[in-house]
This record gives C-alpha cells, sequence and structure tokens, in this order.
C-alpha cells in the first residue's frame, strides 16, 4: 500500500547551512513517486534531511534507501584492518552497524565510542557512496551528535588564490579505519584502501562545485611538497568545519538522516563512555566524482 501524498509532506529547513526535517511520511511504508519526487527536491536543496518519530525494520530502511539509486555494498577491510569493522551482527552486506555495543565481549558492530573526525563515506574509493541513510536504533543519554559540513559553502568561502592554485588538482584519500588520527602516507601505501580525487568537484544533479577534502581521509595534495600540502590542507579543512558551514544534529530515538556525501562532510562529538549506541547505515552507490 501506497503511504503518502505530496500535498501532505511539509519540509521544515533548519535555518542554517543545511539540514530540513521532513513530517508527514512514514518510512515504513512504500511511497509514491510523487513522494520520493519531492522527498528529493529537498534533499538536492538542503542536503540533509530527517525524519522524525520513524519505526523501521532493517528491511524497509534497505527498500527506502533503493528508491533513490542502487543499494551500495559494505565495503571490505583488508585482512589485516578487518577486525575493525566487521562486527558479529553486520549479516548483511548492504548494513554496517556504528555501534559500540558487544557480544559475549565482541563487538557487534564498527567505529564504537568516541567522537570522529570529518569524513566522506567511503571516499577513499574510486566510485565514494551518492548517498548515506542512518537510523537511530540505541542512543546514549547525551551527546554522540553527528555533524554536518556544506561543502559547496567551503568552496565559495575559498579565498580566490587557492580556487586558482587547486584548480585541476587531485588530493590522496586513504584509510586505515582509525577515527581521530590520519595515515602516515610517507611509507608504504599499498596496503591501505586509497584513492586519489579532484579537490573541487562538480555535483552530478546540481552542477554546483563542492570542496571534496576531509580532515580524516584526505591526506595528501598530488604534486606538492609534503610541507606545502600540509599547510594547505589545514587551511582547507579549517573552512570546511567553519561554525557557519556546520549543521550539527542532536539525536532523538526514531530518527531516520540521510545525507549527500559529495556535497558534505560529517563528524561525530564525543559520547559517554560505556553508554550504549546502535545506529543503521546503508547508502547509494555512485560514479567516480568529476571536476
Amino acid at each position: 500500500m501506497l503511504d503518502s501524498v505530496a500535498s501532505a509532506i511539509e519540509v521544515v529547513p533548519m535555518g542554517g547551512p543545511c539540514g530540513a526535517e521532513i513530517r508527514g511520511v512514514d518510512l515504513s511504508k512504500r511511497l509514491s513517486d510523487e513522494v520520493v519526487a519531492q522527498i528529493q527536491r529537498a534533499w538536492n536543496e538542503h542536503l540533509v534531511i530527517f525524519f522524525r518519530g520513524q519505526d523501521v525494520s532493517q528491511e524497509q530502511q534497505l527498500a527506502f534507501a533503493a528508491r533513490f539509486g542502487e543499494l551500495g555494498a559494505r565495503k571490505q577491510a583488508p585482512d589485516h584492518l578487518r577486525a575493525k569493522t566487521e562486527g558479529v551482527l553486520q549479516l548483511d552486506p548492504k548494513i554496517l552497524l556504528v555501534s559500540n555495543i558487544k557480544l559475549d565481549g565482541v563487538p557487534i558492530g564498527a567505529f564504537g565510542d568516541g567522537d570522529m573526525w570529518y569524513h566522506i563515506d567511503s571516499g577513499y574509493t574510486s566510485r565514494p557512496y551518492r548517498y548515506t541513510f542512518l537510523y537511530g536504533v540505541e542512543l546514549p543519554s547525551s551527546g554522540g551528535d553527528t555533524l554536518f559540513a556544506n561543502t559547496y559553502l567551503a568552496y565559495e568561502a575559498l579565498p580566490e588564490r587557492l580556487k586558482k592554485h587547486l584548480a585541476g588538482k587531485k588530493a590522496l584519500h586513504i584509510h586505515e579505519y582509525k577515527r581521530t588520527a590520519q595515515v602516515d602516507v610517507d611509507g608504504d601505501i599499498s596496503d591501505a584502501p586509497h584513492w586519489y580525487h579532484p579537490v573541487f568537484i562538480t555535483h552530478p544533479y546540481t552542477g554546483r562545485k563542492a570542496l571534496f577534502v576531509d580532515r580524516l581521509m584526505t591526506a595528501r595534495i598530488q604534486g606538492m611538497s609534503k610541507s606545502e600540502s600540509d599547510e594547505i590542507l589545514a587551511e582547507l579543512y579549517d573552512i570546511v568545519e567553519r561554525p557557519g558551514h556546520v549543521y550539527a544534529h542532536k539525536w532523538a530515538l526514531g530518527d531516520f538522516i540521510m545525507w549527500d556525501n559529495l556535497a558534505t562532510v560529517h563528524a561525530r562529538a564525543d559520547f559517554p563512555r560505556g553508554e550504549r549506541r546502535l545506529m543503521r547505515r546503508c547508502t547509494v552507490e555512485g560514479e567516480p566524482v568529476r571536476e
């Protein structure tokens, strides 16, 4: 049975650099094409959208996400890093459990406790995810907020000298499944997942330019010395993460949030140790990014 009509949907912008709540939608039901199209239009405009008070199963989450493209597969870490990513309850290849919960002393998911620097989901691969969908199943008493930075605004805020200097440049994105530390790329990186992407990309749907770097996984600008690259990247990170570019989402049980992975970077704030947190994530596959 189809649920919701476009006229019943309300889009409530958060009034900041990105983010909007959508009301009048039950994600446990199959939505009409008209409703999905309206959600997509709101998404293109606000980059991060969320729904409150949802009660969705894993199957319902995947069915909804599939309305926006081909479902993404969870990235498999190299053997020597796999213990950091493969929880004992991650049984569906299209689902990632982001959790600190353990079962008989063994993690059920990945990326458990603590804060996490700004990053792009699967930015270290040749085809970064286009979209990410995250559902709050269990939450701590406080903290664990997800922070989203609008990288359209970051690009627009760049000094002209950087726009000219970095035009046509690529940067190395690399992942060793850390949360608050960059990878040392001065040695052999062949056993760590990595890819070079343009520093500036053009969004395939909106045609807008975005700054495609993040503090956690972007490690070096191609063709530059380490010192020059480090100096420029530090400046870029600071521009991306300016308070005026960031929407902080404070989670409530039943929140379902989805974001554009090509026009935002996201981070996680710290939360009390020992308190359970369980988020269920799925994605939509992307294509190679273009300048």
